[in-house]
């Protein structure tokens, strides 16, 4: 079974940086927080999408913070992710950027429910999805985003049938500087997003 765990960065990323944070260097931070966790994992290919990043030097940000070997990919949007994704594997998860304290096994825990529905879905605290995770290749029914408040009600209203759309544990997304609060500093990871809120990187 071929897996891929793919972090989406779009131009709205850096809209919870803090006051004095430069919302580009907060989003590259975020972005590469959410890449550790996914190039962690065992047996999934981690992979960086970009929606919305039209300028080379963007591209050049996020292909720095991967890994040797990681493919940096240019999407139009949830839908054009999964179709970037087809030609990998046979399941991905699309994983928002802007969550650079996602436990690594709530991603274990989509694709274990991709054995029971086409679609699994990690909700958002205040809507919208953490994560989608999708059998490739991906739904045609399919058309909601990660940043549709209702995404798991709009799945499931779309899909052809019942229990076609799964969801994990929920988890929280830094998309409003507010949104800072819900860092644990105990809890291990997003030394990048830690060291930009300290001063370190600012």
């Amino acid at each position: 079974m071929l897996r891929q765990a793919a972090v989406l960065v779009t131009p709205r990323i850096g809209e919870g940086a803090p006051p004095g944070a430069d919302p580009r260097e907060f989003a590259l931070a975020l972005a590469e927080d959410t890449y550790e966790v996914v190039a962690g994992l065992e047996l999934v290919q981690p992979v960086i999408l970009a929606a919305g990043l039209d300028d080379a030097q963007g591209l050049r940000d996020l292909e720095d913070i991967a890994w040797p070997g990681t493919k940096v990919i240019s999407v139009p949007d949830l839908a054009g992710a999964f179709a970037a994704l087809l030609p990998y594997g046979e399941e991905a998860v699309v994983i928002s950027a802007d969550a650079p304290d996602l436990p690594p096994l709530l991603i274990g825990k989509l694709f274990r429910e991709l054995g029971r529905a086409p679609i699994a879905v990690c909700p958002a605290e205040g809507g919208g999805a953490v994560a989608i995770a999708a059998r490739l290749p991906y739904p045609e029914w399919a058309s909601a985003g990660l940043d549709d408040p209702d995404v798991v009600a709009r799945l499931r209203a779309q899909a052809p049938g019942r229990r076609m759309v799964a969801t994990g544990p929920g988890w929280h997304r830094l998309r409003v500087p507010g949104d800072l609060a819900r860092l644990d500093p105990g809890l291990e990871g997003w030394e990048n997003t830690r060291a930009l809120l300290s001063g370190e990187r600012l």
